[in-house]
């Protein structure tokens, strides 16, 4: 039936519309909220933004640690949500879905950032160690699960046949300044520090950037992207039910004059051009016998 195969494919896109807003709506929210670093302008931390790791502000002996824990945890939970409805929407295969695997594990490798947080606050802390193993580890998985997040949707563009997404092609210009402001932060751990604060704060807004990148191209669902449902053989078979051209359907002629009518033959045409039985309209004529 054309009306059944036609609303299957409409009831599938309605089915993964309302996921695909929430997530956006989440993943928009935890692009500002990532940046939880400007806060910092007017909560009183006493850290140089200049000088100073973010993660400081939440370390063990810091007074604001419960307000900052807070935003992040929020924020991981955002992510890990936008991830699971927008990962859960049928047919994500291929890159986009490992994609949104690495945005989840990246949700994930927040929370364990904020559940091993640093002792104390380095760059305002005389003797305080700038390499706290645990904090370390899970700063660097974050770091690692946002850069396969963007990679994985860079190749899901180049194996894409109409191009790919938009975030996926602006994430090839996107990955290469995350990952680069992302190793400029790293200075204290190889003897150079100063400027680390610029330089991880920059790499937090290029995060924020991605995030909302995802979020504007949530909605619409990507026509490149696996699972999104298309014409069904029913519909398509309509369509060009509708489209035959007039001159294809077969027309009687009208019986020479004078000729006795005839009864309808034995099957008809359609609009379509298919050939169905007819069927014999009054009663019919006297039989007429064989001849010797």
């Amino acid at each position: 039936m054309v009306g059944r195969g036609g609303c299957g494919g409409r009831r599938g896109v309605d089915a993964a519309g309302p996921r695909r807003w929430a997530a956006a709506g989440l993943l928009a929210a935890a692009g500002v909220t990532y940046n939880d670093w400007l806060l910092q302008w007017w909560v009183p931390t006493g850290l140089d933004w200049r000088d100073s790791y973010v993660s400081e502000a939440f370390a063990a002996d810091q007074p604001h640690r419960v307000l900052f824990n807070a935003i992040e945890l929020a924020t991981a939970a955002m992510v890990l949500a936008a991830a699971g409805l927008a990962g859960s929407v049928p047919g994500r295969r291929g890159w986009p879905a490992a994609g949104w695997g690495a945005v989840a594990a990246f949700g994930a490798c927040s929370v364990a950032d904020v559940a091993l947080p640093m002792r104390c606050a380095p760059s305002r802390e005389a003797g305080c160690p700038i390499d706290s193993v645990a904090h370390t580890l899970t700063s660097g998985l974050v770091h690692l699960s946002v850069f396969a997040s963007i990679a994985a949707f860079v190749l899901a563009v180049r194996s894409a046949p109409r191009g790919g997404s938009r975030a996926g092609r602006w994430a090839v210009w996107l990955l290469p300044v995350s990952m680069a402001t992302a190793i400029a932060s790293a200075g204290p751990y190889v003897g150079y520090p100063g400027g680390q604060g610029i330089a991880q704060r920059l790499h937090l807004v290029t995060v924020g950037i991605w995030l909302w990148l995802l979020a504007a191209d949530l909605p619409n669902g990507p026509p490149h992207l696996p699972g999104r449902p298309g014409p069904s053989a029913d519909a398509a078979g309509a369509l060009a039910l509708h489209a035959a051209p007039a001159d294809a359907v077969p027309s009687a002629s009208p019986p020479p004059s004078g000729a006795r009518p005839t009864s309808p033959a034995p099957w008809s045409a359609s609009a379509g051009g298919a050939w169905f039985p007819g069927r014999r309209r009054g009663r019919p004529g006297p039989r007429r016998r064989p001849g010797p």
